[in-house]
């Protein structure tokens, strides 16, 4: 019993020595309770929407009152030109219009009838229900309060308009969010475990010994996955268009050009997990846990991130799948100009830029 308790003893000590192994077993369980705790919701909060209000009297702002003071919803903006609503939807500031027609509560109280227009985003269809019932939700509480103090029957009627997906296919949505996980999966994901498996193989020696400066060694093994990560987006936009009837609404120029960025960073970060560790089993759980599951989770891909609380909101502002799929979503989706993506494209390129620069200083040309 003392030599089994001393073996017991034994391996404890080397768990304990191995910072990585400590931080998968205990700091692993933090974040994932944390993730799917916190991040995994079917609730739409915090959803930025704007107002135009043509009829502008006492019972239209009582109603925006009560679709501010609501925890869905979020009012950014009084819209004062038509023009300006297609502004906003491509530009992504909000994912709801609510229009009020002129001589709104006149129409109500002589009638009995007056209505309202809603105008959402649909690109991801789920969302967008769900918005569209709170906000007739909202509408019909309205309306029972009225009929109540005036004793007498009012009708509001939401008119509903669907923009960039009126059928409200749901491929829509999911098409840019797995084009950002397969690109991830095959940039960052192989491009770590190949470099980590010269270093378990001890092969690494011998090609940083050879004549070929280090720097043309570890370009030369993230090539194949780039040639071969251009091919998959390739295939994906295919099978996007000819079999799920996805449209390219926007520059395919564009397209390829900011998934060529995306594939760069994907790339960078598998050789910066290559560097930091010496297993293939490391770099697995890595770039597993620690670059899928975020994208998956954090990057608005399936969930929205607006009714995430403040902190996940900020830590998906470094997730490059974030800024992708929404860049996807606006130039394939809602075919917007190279203008409305121009945020997402600079926070990328800046992110190569960084990752480059960090991967290079890491690099040790030396075992």
């Amino acid at each position: 019993m003392k030599q089994f308790l001393a073996f017991v003893k034994k391996e404890f000590f080397h768990i304990f020595r191995d910072t990585r192994t400590m931080l998968i077993l205990l700091g692993m369980p933090i974040v994932q309770i944390i993730l799917f705790g916190f991040a995994i919701t079917t609730e739409v909060k915090n959803s930025k929407i704007a107002v135009m209000d043509l009829s502008r009297d006492a019972t239209t702002q009582k109603i925006i009152q009560k679709l501010q003071a609501n925890e869905y919803f979020t009012v950014v903006e009084d819209v004062q030109n038509p023009d300006r609503i297609d502004e906003l939807m491509k530009a992504g500031k909000v994912s709801m219009i609510v229009v009020f027609d002129s001589d709104f509560e006149s129409n109500m109280l002589h009638t009995g009838e007056a209505s309202v227009q809603l105008i959402v985003d649909a690109t991801d269809p789920n969302q967008a229900t769900t918005m569209t019932n709170y906000a007739t939700s909202i509408l019909t509480q309205y309306q029972q309060e009225m009929s109540t103090t005036y004793r007498a029957s009012f009708v509001l009627t939401p008119q509903t308009r669907m923009l960039y997906n009126p059928q409200m296919e749901g491929a829509y949505n999911f098409v840019p969010g797995v084009m950002g996980l397969i690109l991830m999966l095959i940039c960052a994901m192989m491009t770590s475990i190949a470099i980590v498996r010269e270093k378990e193989r001890g092969s690494m020696e011998v090609l940083l010994a050879s004549p070929i400066k280090p720097i043309f060694i570890i370009i030369s093994k993230a090539v194949p996955y780039f040639i071969l990560s251009i091919v998959n987006l390739i295939t994906i936009l295919l099978l996007s268009v000819f079999v799920l009837k996805v449209p390219i609404a926007g520059s395919l120029v564009l397209i390829m050009l900011a998934s060529l960025v995306f594939i760069l960073v994907a790339l960078l970060l598998g050789l910066l997990i290559s560097n930091v560790v010496n297993t293939q089993v490391a770099a697995m759980l890595i770039s597993g846990m620690g670059l899928m599951m975020p994208a998956m989770l954090l990057s608005g891909m399936i969930f929205p991130i607006e009714s995430m609380p403040a902190i996940l909101q900020w830590f998906s502002s470094i997730i490059p799948a974030r800024w992708y799929i929404e860049m996807i979503r606006k130039l394939m989706i809602q075919g917007v100009d190279g203008i409305y993506v121009i945020k997402e494209f600079a926070i990328l390129t800046l992110m190569v830029l960084v990752l480059l620069g960090v991967s290079l200083k890491k690099f040790k040309i030396r075992l």
